[in-house]
């Protein structure tokens, strides 16, 4: 690609993000090396635009890359795709499949529609099936290339073991010895990796292969370093149980550890001075760690959603598996799976054949087909039935009709089944105010459609929304509702976290009302609200916090337009706060002073009581006094809170009223706006300042204007300010009468730095067409 089409981009595309961050880190450097440009799209459509722009490989999960490529004929970068790489492409048939499914229909779709061929690579396991996936994407015989699962870059050898105790814990009791000696007979001393269940179970299994060690009176058998080499690398541990195991040459890693000391951990691991890692399953995907053995202790694990036991999918076990596999170090590789006894067979027949996958794309198409009718893409329901002759399930509806509740595999029975699945969709979508289907076969978006499809969020979701604001929708509803969002549906909730996550709800101040601490919804408010009270929720949940607040912001942006859809002003502002509060770790009572490193809630209160309540107020005191105030900092401490004064925004506003005398009752009112960036000389704003927010945030701004007295919001727009800007914001001027609205600068970002101004406005009485004919009929009498 980069040889025949100099300006053409490629598009990789990872089913997962730890995949997609691994090979970020591998591809940029290496192509980095030959002036590649390397990007990673984030999730923020503005960003990604950015990085789509100057980026020759985009890396993408398919999320990420559905959302950007939606509006594909208004972004020329996207038609500019010459080459398309899925990866891992046999998780089609897992939970990321029907989004994976309809970006590669898309770019199909787009190939056929533009002058810009887009050749698609698809990399997978082997699959019974491979040849419908092959045609799908436009592959000739000649390109597909499905090897056998025997075929590997090192031979792999498997053992299964079946246990025959049902209790899930006991089992896993039962098995750590086992897991042991493979490790002790099959490893000797090459390195190992150990899969289990959770990251409570990674610990334990540690230690308990620590305690057979030393029983076997050789402690250190898996340690193959000096104590002065481990050092190091222990000073970066900060859990204590980890450190320990280490110092016996055996490691875990699960979510909660922080990202040093996974990375001290695979380092020790991959120079083989430590030889034995246990892993938790879920972080099969973005483990870049091989082992000449690997053990897999059990194939289920909780479900917290369902409150039962699961099994690992299988493509999680296959993935697993393929960690024993160190081509050009080892003649062959060894894999040890231990299972419930009833599963044995079940491994031993599909472990060693491929294996098909299906589309279930006809279970969550209400919200693609909502973004293609918003897009224009669908604008009545035949083109509906010729979106889905782009897809994968398509080409399997008359391979696998029984798989799709098809009652034959003839034309006809392809017909009616389609036809039926358009019509079940868009009836839900238009159930839920989404579209509007009108003369029973044209279809155009409504505006709660256009929102969901804009912030990628779920039919469900927006419905939700609508149906449960109100305008007197004060912080708990607003968190609640949030919370109750379909994004979280799928947030885990472990084995007995009910109790933890009870426990962490009673200190809190807002109390959720019939809560159930093993539905994931109340799990998002707790871990929410303990954010915002700072409090610590345990090294996994963390983690959970990670994704919930990652989804919260868009979230919440979706939540301030359909409110201001509804003209309601409270609830907006209020929402606007919430998103503050999200991003600083913060509730809005706290001071604002808290935004700022190294300060507590101590010199917080100090300082209020020095009538310092704001960043403002703090910047305007001479050095001495503030020094002061800030007592017991050191010099370094000092600078680390004047960098984060100086990036804190400071908007100057200005604003007029256009024809101000003008004004008729039904006229449009112009207000315009200048916004002027104060103390900022360099040409970019810098990133906001947010070390407890997961990721790295741009600032966003809203400008609104209400009536306070009436809850009613008037005019709202959204703007992401550099140094300055021009804004105009337009609404229809109410009855005639004096009026006293506000204008507010909103910030999503930060705490304290909201503005709001009087807005006042006089409004005469409207000039009708009737009026005006009998006045110039009078003018020309006269």
């Amino acid at each position: 690609m980069l040889k025949e089409t100099p300006g053409g981009r490629c598009v990789y595309i990872a089913p997962l993000l730890q995949l997609a961050e691994e090979r970020y880190a591998e591809w940029r450097q290496t192509f980095g090396k030959m002036g590649v440009a390397v990007e990673m799209l984030c999730g923020e459509t503005a960003t990604d635009l950015k990085l789509l722009e100057r980026g020759t490989i985009i890396i993408a999960t398919p999320q990420r890359w559905d959302m950007l490529s939606r509006r594909w004929k208004q972004r020329k970068n996207v038609q500019n795709v010459s080459l398309l790489v899925v990866d891992e492409m046999h998780l089609i048939g897992g939970e990321v499949g029907p989004v994976l499914e309809v970006v590669i229909s898309r770019m199909r779709y787009i190939s056929s529609q533009t002058d810009n061929k887009v050749r698609i690579l698809a990399l997978s396991t082997s699959l019974a099936n491979a040849k419908d996936l092959a045609e799908w994407i436009g592959c000739s015989g000649h390109g597909l290339f499905n090897f056998h699962s025997n075929v590997r870059p090192v031979p792999l050898e498997i053992h299964i073991q079946g246990y025959d105790i049902a209790h899930v814990p006991s089992r896993l009791l039962a098995m750590c010895k086992p897991a042991y000696y493979a490790v002790v007979n099959h490893a000797v001393e090459q390195p190992a990796i150990i899969f289990v269940p959770s990251a409570k179970q990674a610990q334990l299994t540690a230690v308990d292969l620590l305690t057979f060690a030393t029983a076997d009176d050789n402690p250190r058998r898996f340690l193959h370093a000096s104590p002065d080499d481990l050092a190091p690398y222990l000073l970066r541990i900060k859990e204590g149980a980890l450190a320990h195991t280490i110092a016996y040459g055996i490691a875990f890693l699960h979510e909660g550890l922080s990202a040093d000391e996974q990375r001290a951990v695979c380092e020790l691991h991959a120079s083989g001075a430590v030889q034995v890692v246990v892993v938790t399953h879920s972080m099969c995907w973005g483990l870049t760690l091989r082992a000449q053995l690997v053990v897999l202790m059990d194939t289920q694990h909780y479900d917290g959603s369902e409150h039962r036991y699961v099994d690992y999918p299988i493509t999680d076990i296959l993935q697993m598996m393929g960690r024993a596999c160190r081509p050009l170090v080892d003649d062959t590789g060894k894999c040890v799976l231990l299972c419930h006894a009833p599963k044995k067979l079940f491994y031993r027949k599909f472990l060693f054949e491929p294996f098909p996958v299906e589309s279930h794309l006809d279970h969550f198409l209400a919200d693609h087909m909502c973004a293609e009718v918003v897009t224009k893409t669908i604008e009545n329901k035949q083109d509906a039935v010729d979106y889905l002759t782009w897809s994968f399930m398509y080409r399997r509806l008359t391979q696998n009709p029984n798989y799709y509740n098809l009652q034959g595999a003839s034309h006809r029975h392809l017909s009616d089944h389609l036809s039926e699945l358009v019509e079940s969709t868009l009836a839900d979508l238009e159930a839920a105010r989404c579209i509007t289907v009108e003369q029973d076969t044209d279809v155009s978006p409504l505006n709660l459609g256009m929102i969901a499809s804009y912030y990628y969020i779920q039919y469900t979701t927006i419905e939700l929304f609508a149906s449960s604001l109100q305008a007197g929708t004060k912080l708990k509803g607003l968190l609640e509702i949030l919370a109750s969002a379909a994004e979280f549906d799928a947030l885990p909730v472990r084995l007995r976290e009910d109790d933890t996550l009870a426990s962490l709800a009673r200190n809190q101040p807002l109390k959720i009302d019939g809560a159930r601490y093993n539905d994931p919804h109340t799990k998002a408010n707790v871990i929410l609200q303990c954010h915002f009270s700072r409090r610590d929720v345990g090294r996994e949940m963390e983690a959970d916090q990670a994704v919930v607040l990652d989804k919260a912001t868009r979230l919440l942006q979706a939540m301030v337009d359909v409110i201001s859809s509804s003209g309601w002003l409270a609830p907006a502002l209020a929402t606007m706060e919430l998103s503050q509060m999200c991003v600083q770790a913060l509730w809005d009572r706290d001071s604002v002073l808290l935004q700022l490193p190294h300060v507590t809630k101590e010199v917080a209160a100090k300082c209020a009581a020095a009538e310092c309540d704001s960043i403002f107020d703090l910047m305007d005191l001479e050095d001495a006094e503030r020094n002061a105030l800030l007592g017991g900092l050191s010099a370094a401490q000092l600078a680390d809170v004047a960098r984060v004064c100086n990036r804190y925004p400071n908007i100057d506003v200005t604003y007029e009223v256009e024809d101000a005398d003008e004004v008729a009752s039904g006229d449009t009112v112009t207000v315009l706006v200048n916004l002027q960036r104060e103390g900022e000389e360099e040409g970019r704003v810098p990133k906001v300042h947010a070390p407890r927010f997961p990721k790295e945030k741009e600032e966003g701004w809203w400008l609104v204007v209400g009536d306070v007295a009436a809850n009613s919001l008037l005019c709202i727009k959204r703007i992401s300010l550099q140094l300055k800007a021009k804004v105009k914001l337009d609404f229809t001027a109410p009855a005639p009468g004096e009026y006293a609205y506000k204008l507010y600068l909103m910030s999503d970002s930060y705490l304290g730095c909201d503005q709001e101004y009087e807005l006042k406005l006089s409004v005469g009485e409207a000039t009708s067409d009737d009026e005006e004919g009998e006045e110039e009929a009078d003018e020309g009498d006269d």
